[in-house]
């Protein structure tokens, strides 16, 4: 049988949390309809994790700006992380 969607949510939260601790640098796509919000392959740093959101912050941003996502949104590939769909192929 198949994964269901929490342990994939939750998969997808330990893996980002990985990547927070070994490389935060990240480059992030957000196709999000509300509130509209879209961004292309832009280098963020994740700067928080928590149970049910994460934090980044633009890079290239003064003063910086901050976006609290969920991993739902990464699930479902509203949100897409480069390095987090490389580690996902490995």
């Amino acid at each position: 049988a198949g994964y269901s969607r929490m342990e994939n949510i939750e998969s997808i939260r330990s893996k980002i949390k990985v990547l927070y601790e070994t490389n935060p640098h990240v480059h992030l796509s957000i196709f999000v309809k509300h509130p509209k919000l879209q961004l292309n392959d832009v280098s963020v740093t994740i700067t928080g994790i928590y149970n049910n959101l994460f934090r980044v912050e633009l890079d290239e941003s003064s003063p910086p700006k901050g976006y609290t996502l969920q991993y739902t949104d990464v699930y479902i590939k509203t949100i897409r992380i480069a390095e987090l769909e490389a580690l996902q192929r490995d």
